[in-house]
């Protein structure tokens, strides 16, 4: 992050006293489902506990990050996008958003966005690009708008479209915090042709474990989930063009061709919109 040793154990020291080992945090709960490594015991006990409640529940992890790759290939190829605003980034993993964007285009460019410690404690996995494109991190949360916008655009250009990425992170805003006008109003500052990107955990009379998972979650962990139906997950894109098939489970948005059969649904819907 900075040239000066002396600044950087600074900010190593700074991180690692945010970093809170003694309570699961659903970033790195997320990591462990995947398969990483940057997760401790509480986590993982938390993670085998919901799992426990609802044992399909790792899915969603695997679904939404396959919906991630999926996505952002759609908006590079078909829609030419070459600038992506990655908001609630989580832990490094596979297909992170940049290596998708840029295996397809080389000189795309990509700001990260996260207020994990952890995740600006491996910022530096995703501060990587290739010599035609360019990544950025921004230590910042969602609700700071201002703040983001700012110094995001050292980055990108926000006269050309932007690919704007919200996946799994409107859920810590709770109803009382506005997250309908939150979303609008980063979707307001983007020019024609931006398109949005957003994933969601639902609640669905057919999908009761899911609610006791969370309720799970809200007891023991941090931060705070809000779930939502998918009705009100597609309030999220009211004023975009919806792209088809509109906003379900984040398995069955645009499969591989060649998947057998369709994708067993998970509580995850997602969707991707364009703004006119």
């Amino acid at each position: 992050m900075t040239d000066n040793p002396a600044a950087a154990n600074d900010v190593a020291e700074s991180l690692r006293a945010r970093i809170n080992t003694g309570q699961p945090h659903t970033a790195r709960i997320w990591n462990y489902w995947l398969g990483g490594k940057d997760n401790y015991e509480v986590d993982r006990a938390a993670g085998d506990q919901i799992r426990q409640l609802h044992p399909g529940i790792g899915e969603y992890a695997r679904a939404d990050r396959l919906f991630l790759g999926r996505a952002v290939r759609h908006l590079v190829e078909e829609a030419g996008i070459r600038q992506f605003l990655d908001i609630g980034t989580g832990l490094p993993t596979a297909d992170n958003t940049h290596e998708v964007a840029q295996r397809l285009a080389p000189d795309a460019r990509i700001v990260y966005v996260d207020n994990d410690p952890l995740v600006l404690a491996h910022a530096r996995a995703l501060l990587t690009s290739t010599p035609e494109g360019r990544t950025d991190y921004l230590d910042e949360d969602l609700r700071n708008i201002d703040a983001i916008f700012e110094h995001a655009a050292k980055t990108l250009d926000f006269s050309e479209p932007i690919g704007l990425i919200l996946l799994g992170v409107v859920i810590f805003i709770g109803d009382d915090e506005d997250p309908y006008g939150l979303v609008r109003q980063l979707t307001e500052r983007l020019p024609a042709g931006s398109h949005l990107v957003l994933s969601h955990t639902i609640t669905s009379p057919s999908m009761p474990d899911v609610d006791e998972a969370v309720a799970f979650w809200n007891e023991h962990g941090t931060p705070k989930l809000t779930q939502r139906t998918p009705e009100d997950v597609t309030r999220f894109f009211d004023g975009l063009e919806l792209l088809e098939p509109g906003v379900l489970s984040c398995s069955r948005w645009r499969p591989e061709p060649g998947d057998e059969g369709e994708p067993e649904e998970v509580a995850m819907f997602g969707g991707v919109a364009r703004k006119s």
